[in-house]
């Protein structure tokens, strides 16, 4: 962080306790930072990017549903309200929207015609700025009426956008610049589920100088890491055959860099610089989706089949579990704020955990079923379930406390992005038999 020494001064003359007042900023430019989630490691490799500006990935700049401490976006808020703009997305998927200075990037599928492509804006005012196919056809004959063909997230460095697309039987990993024009393409591995036809989900994580990018499903899974600029491989490592869809995520805890997955009854631990396993206990199920969380030297990761169960390790490779309960978050990501887990079930109980024991501090009856997962900003943590309503709460382990529920189309199945003050959500409304997504950018 720059310090400009002049207006030091100036404030070290009008509050002689400035000792204080470095105590506070510290703490506001910590805080939505879950302790072991070191700025300096997310970022590390990353210099054009900005975390109060930039939501460049899956779950956002601090890669656990936090936006920087500065961002501001709007607690009340509709269709109508508070809008800066709303346009119309071609097609259909769940791919979040991710930010980059002054772009949108989503990716989107036109079932009918079978084409995958990458769609960019401009985030002034939601101008079109190109629409890019990445494939023709391949399309799996099944997939989960909940899934889409274009559900996993886009991830972005300041350079390139990178994109996974389930087709021809296989994982395609495209590495595009800011313009659209592809950069390189690789075939990452064959993907052909059979015994549960359900498509595919995981988002791509960067990290360093790789992408790395998971595949499970009824035949050889696998993780694999390439290199960002040339789509080299690095590494790949064999995972368990199952049915998982989560997303990886890369964290530095108990004192070092971890790769983090669950699925096939088990939470694991890799190394993200060579794809080696660190450690693995078994929990959870069988199928997940959410994204493993964490708070201190502890994760956090929940499954919803074929049973349920939220669990709490200790990510320094004893195996420790800290605690377990029934309860599941599938499809959704759960959130930690200082020191306490956040769940939205997919039955719509909102439960608030302290992560230490995994003891209750409150629940409170919400509605489902959810697949969005929360994003915490400006005090607020703000968690949509999948009829379009945008709970808006703050994050307080003694009682539950709502500031505003909103309204956003009929269907909302994507998680939103923060950038400065501005909240983007996709969403999809119906008129009759007519569906139509919207991407809609809210602003006080």
């Amino acid at each position: 962080m720059t310090v400009d020494r002049q207006n030091v001064e100036t404030v070290r003359t009008k509050h002689p306790s400035w000792e204080g007042v470095v105590a506070v900023l510290m703490l506001l430019l910590c805080c939505g930072i879950p302790r072991g989630a070191r700025a300096q490691d997310t970022w590390e490799g990353f210099s054009l990017l900005q975390p109060q500006r930039d939501w460049p990935w899956w779950r956002g700049p601090y890669r656990n549903g936090h936006a920087a401490p500065q961002c501001r976006p709007p607690v009340r808020f509709s269709e109508h309200e508070k809008v800066r703009w709303k346009v119309e997305v071609p097609g259909r998927g769940h791919s979040s929207p991710v930010v980059f200075a002054d772009r949108v990037f989503l990716a989107t599928a036109d079932e009918q015609q079978q084409v995958q492509s990458v769609l960019a804006y401009r985030l002034a005012d939601g101008a079109p700025l190109w629409q890019r196919p990445l494939s023709q056809g391949g399309f799996p004959e099944n997939n989960h009426p909940k899934n889409t063909e274009a559900s996993p997230t886009v991830a972005c460095d300041g350079q390139r956008v990178f994109v996974t697309f389930f087709h021809h039987q296989a994982i395609h990993l495209t590495a595009l610049d800011l313009d659209g024009t592809t950069v390189w393409e690789r075939n990452l591995g064959t993907f052909n589920p059979r015994r549960y036809e359900y498509g595919y989900a995981p988002s791509p994580v960067l990290w360093r100088d790789l992408v790395i990018v998971s595949a499970e499903y009824d035949g050889p899974s696998w993780i694999v890491a390439v290199r960002r600029s040339t789509g080299e491989q690095v590494w790949r490592t064999a995972r368990p055959t199952g049915i998982t869809f989560s997303s990886p995520v890369v964290a530095h805890v108990a004192g070092r860099e971890q790769l983090f997955l669950s699925g096939a009854d088990r939470v694991a631990s890799y190394n993200p610089a060579d794809g080696k396993l660190l450690w693995s206990v078994a929990g959870t199920t069988a199928a997940t989706c959410g994204t493993v969380v964490w708070w201190d030297d502890v994760v956090m990761a929940s499954g919803g089949y074929p049973k349920a169960e939220t669990i709490a390790v200790r990510a320094d490779g004893s195996g420790e579990v800290l605690w377990r309960n029934n309860q599941k978050c599938y499809e959704q990501s759960m959130i930690v704020v200082e020191g306490y887990l956040y769940a939205l079930t997919d039955r719509g109980i909102l439960y608030c955990w302290r992560v230490e024991d995994g003891e209750e501090m409150w629940r409170e009856r919400l509605r489902g079923p959810v697949s969005s997962s929360p994003v915490y900003a400006g005090g607020h943590l703000y968690w949509a379930n999948e009829a379009g309503t945008v709970y808006v709460f703050r994050p307080n382990p003694q009682r539950f406390e709502l500031t505003a529920e909103n309204r956003l189309g009929d269907e909302l199945f994507a998680s939103p992005a923060v950038t400065g003050n501005r909240l983007l959500f996709r969403y999809a409304s119906r008129v009759g038999s007519e569906r139509r997504e919207r991407l809609i950018c809210l602003e006080d």
